[in-house]
């Protein structure tokens, strides 16, 4: 698996083709990579401020964002980094709050390639050495890191220390590599995703955590009971009543928070979890009044985004046009409770390797129409794969003009990589 990224720099492009050249080897799971390669460039890893780590199904990069703000919120500087691009490969590194330069980028790329030429390392282990590289070589006061695939083997969970980490919900996704065979597994699905997820648990890092089920839950208690970790898990060591504003409680005390501005109910669980992985760590102070400034202030791109008027929504006639990245159930079930009671047009474009009823099902009371449309450069589903009435489209552009005239909102979804397409596409790129 890798992500496609081009560049008006064409020093950073050509860094880029030679990420684009990379595949992860055939059947190799493990970090020896990644330690290699770090070990190769001086192990900044080993050379960060206070670091807060982040794993999940979803809402991590949205729980990396409230993290961010809020730590600024409090005068801080910050590094982070989260994933997949949407349109530039830059919104990996952000230093200080800003996008990593073009100039510090080809450099960074052109010194881990070629430290690493001989080790094959992937796309990721590549992305997580230029990170950490960064991160060590800028002065800050704390980091914010989130995980890519899975947790235990992903390429980030070579922090040694992290002052926090944090699991957001638990979902199926990436079936292919979390829910291979392997010895010593749970074999119930969820129980094994939250197994991999668990893996970035480690001492005397404090934890903390949604609610889950049993199974899952069981699974996260052992993997903090092992390492020797303190877990604090929402329902029994915090929780958050969400409202007109999140009433906040754990053994600290109570706090009334303000709504984020991003919209959705999971947006205020996402935001609470970053609350209470601040709360029980004791390496970087933030107070009350920049927490909630922080959940104020946090914006994120292509999570139930409201798009502006632009060149790609100009084709919906002034209808309202959502766009938002979610492609696994769990992200549907989040994107239903936002729409519950609403009529939508839904245009949808969706890579082969995920369930195209995903986001149909959990929609299904709302959905109006179906139209289909190929997210450039991948494999994906068309209308056929989302039942009898879905109807096929060259483009989103194409999508939107073909819409009826009844003023509906339109949801454009599943795929981030469509996301980013659109966001170019509407004059919206992320900075």
């Amino acid at each position: 698996m890798k992500d496609f990224a081009v560049s008006e720099d064409p020093r950073v492009q050509a860094q880029l083709n030679r990420l684009e050249a990379l595949s992860l080897p055939q059947g190799r799971f493990g970090l020896e990579t990644i330690l290699t390669l770090l070990e190769r460039v001086g192990n900044p890893q080993k050379r960060l401020p206070p670091t807060f780590h982040v794993a999940g199904t979803n809402g991590k990069g949205s729980t990396c964002t409230y993290l961010r703000f809020m730590l600024e919120a409090q005068g801080l500087k910050v590094h982070s980094a989260t994933k997949p691009h949407l349109v530039r490969y830059n919104e990996r590194i952000r230093l200080g709050g800003k996008l990593i330069s073009d100039g510090m980028l080809a450099d960074l790329l052109a010194e881990v390639l070629d430290a690493g030429e001989d080790l094959q390392p992937s796309f990721f282990e590549v992305t997580t050495a230029a990170i950490f590289l960064a991160f060590a070589r800028e002065p800050a006061d704390a980091c914010v890191v989130e995980v890519g695939l899975g947790g235990r083997l992903d390429a980030t969970n070579v922090l040694e220390h992290p002052a926090a980490c944090g699991i957001v919900t638990l979902g199926i996704d990436h079936e292919a590599f979390l829910l291979r065979p392997e010895p010593g597994a749970p074999e119930d699905p969820l129980a094994r995703i939250a197994f991999e997820k668990a893996g970035i648990v480690r001492s005397p890092a404090p934890v903390a955590t949604l609610a889950y089920p049993e199974s899952a839950a069981l699974e996260i208690e052992r993997a903090a009971m092992t390492a020797g970790a303190p877990l604090h898990m929402r329902g029994r060591d915090w929780d958050a009543g969400v409202g007109d504003v999140i009433e906040y409680s754990d053994r600290h005390g109570e706090l009334t928070l303000p709504l984020p501005s991003l919209p959705g109910l999971h947006q205020a669980e996402n935001a609470a979890l970053a609350v209470a992985m601040l709360r029980h760590q004791d390496r970087v102070s933030v107070a009350p009044e920049a927490m909630a400034e922080g959940i104020r202030a946090a914006h994120w791109p292509a999570r139930l985004q409201r798009l502006s008027q632009g060149p790609l929504t100009r084709h919906a006639g002034g209808r309202a046009v959502w766009l938002d990245g979610g492609h696994n159930p769990d992200a549907g079930r989040a994107i239903a409770r936002h729409f519950a009671g609403q009529r939508l047009h839904l245009v949808i474009g969706m890579l082969a390797n995920k369930d195209p009823r995903a986001l149909t099902q959990p929609l299904a009371e709302s959905i109006a129409s179906i139209r289909a449309v190929p997210v450039p450069g991948h494999d994906c589903h068309g209308a056929a794969s989302f039942g009898p009435g879905a109807l096929g489209a060259e483009s989103v552009a194409d999508a939107l003009a073909a819409l009826p005239d009844d003023g509906l909102p339109v949801l454009i979804a599943g795929s981030l990589y469509l996301s980013g397409v659109v966001l170019k596409a509407n004059d919206e790129v992320p900075d």
